[in-house]
């Protein structure tokens, strides 16, 4: 991926605004958005909007998290379906275990994500 479409930046709407204004305004603007949070991406469709792109004709969105309200976007997001309640109890089983004052050893946790497809995505167009 080229360096210049990568943009690090806070996870709000106004971020997720200003960090596509950039990138949607190149001639070669990518197909695809894909941000670090849902949050993000209201930004990213006001951005859209504001430059005549049609979500997904002519730019597929994705974000992260799946938050309920994604769903009732226009059009519903793409998003990563993070399993909250297995990461809380993955996160407090730990904790229980400090609070007994005794130690906690050393894991890595991999917890699964999947991809909810919904209205925002859809192939590039051909050139």
């Amino acid at each position: 991926m080229e360096p210049g479409l990568v943009v690090k930046t806070q996870l709000t709407r106004e971020h997720g605004y200003a960090a596509a204004r950039g990138p949607l305004t190149r001639s070669d603007r990518p197909t695809t958005v894909f941000t670090a949070n849902d949050m993000q991406t209201h930004g990213v469709y006001q951005a859209a909007r504001e430059l005549r792109l049609r979500i997904p004709h002519d730019l597929s969105v994705v974000g992260f998290d799946d938050v309920p309200a994604v769903a009732w976007m226009d059009p519903p997001l793409t998003t990563v379906h993070q399993p909250l309640a297995e990461m809380a109890a993955a996160a407090t089983e730990p904790a229980l275990v400090l609070g007994r004052g005794e130690e906690v050893p050393q894991v890595g946790l991999e917890i699964a994500t999947t991809l909810t497809v919904r209205e925002s995505t859809a192939p590039p167009k051909e050139e």
